[in-house]
């Protein structure tokens, strides 16, 4: 017998976002894809995928020494009987000093196998959970001659945008991304590189408005990107 599946429905809600000029001026108000930023929240989803992102950033090179790695301690420190005291065979057991480690660290992985799916369904959790609380702005992409980091903290002035700020950018904004690289308050990424911890430690997602529409410069699958999501959500409308 075929097994059978059922798709839960997700009631999806209207979002926008406010786009913004370099000066901080409100130009208009868009409608976002309601698929990536309408999302209802689901808090353990995200918990679970951003303890799994965090678990696989760990090296994993903690180590310490047995008593058998521990050098040393080969010749039996006092005789067997006659002495009074308990009965030792090395000075590198686990109760001496200088000895080995009892059920101490090996370096091992710590890396968590979590579905893709659920890392995309985190990810537009977080994202509907910033545009809800009004924090996704789009801004035009500023038509910068030369990178500036002055003109950038100008514009982050403008814009009003205090705390920590994600900037999604695309390759070919490199004047951007080299005015906006030495701000220590503001985070580069690409939109294939969207993660749902990066978001959530974020204050405002800012979007340029090519990152945005997300138009495809090559042939790189983009699976957890705002481009390819929105794309795979108008292919299934139709």
């Amino acid at each position: 017998m075929a097994q059978v599946t059922f798709k839960k429905e997700v009631e999806l809600r209207s979002a926008s976002a406010e786009v913004k000029d370099s000066s901080g001026r409100l130009l208009q108000s868009i409608e976002l894809n309601p698929e990536i930023f309408g999302r209802p929240l689901n808090v353990h989803l995200m918990h679970q995928v951003v303890v799994a992102q965090l678990a696989g950033a760990r090296s994993g090179t903690q180590s310490t020494k047995t008593r058998a790695e521990v050098s040393g301690g080969g010749a039996k420190p006092f005789r067997q009987k006659g002495t009074g005291r308990a009965r030792q065979g090395s000075t590198r057991a686990p109760h001496y000093s200088g000895g080995g480690v009892a059920l101490g660290p090996k370096p091992r992985s710590y890396q968590q196998k979590t579905p893709r799916k659920m890392i995309q369904q985190a990810l537009f959790c977080a994202l509907s959970d910033r545009a809800e609380a009004n924090r996704i702005v789009v801004i035009e992409d500023p038509k910068w001659e030369k990178p500036s980091t002055k003109a950038a903290t100008e514009l982050l002035k403008n814009c009003a945008f205090d705390g920590n700020v994600l900037l999604v950018v695309e390759p070919e904004d490199e004047n951007l991304i080299l005015s906006f690289r030495n701000v220590p308050e503001v985070v580069l990424a690409f939109p294939w590189h969207l993660n749902a911890y990066s978001v959530l430690v974020s204050d405002y997602i800012v979007f340029t408005r090519s990152a945005l529409i997300g138009e495809e410069i090559d042939d790189s699958p983009r699976l957890l990107s705002v481009s390819a999501a929105a794309s795979s959500s108008d292919q299934e409308a139709e």
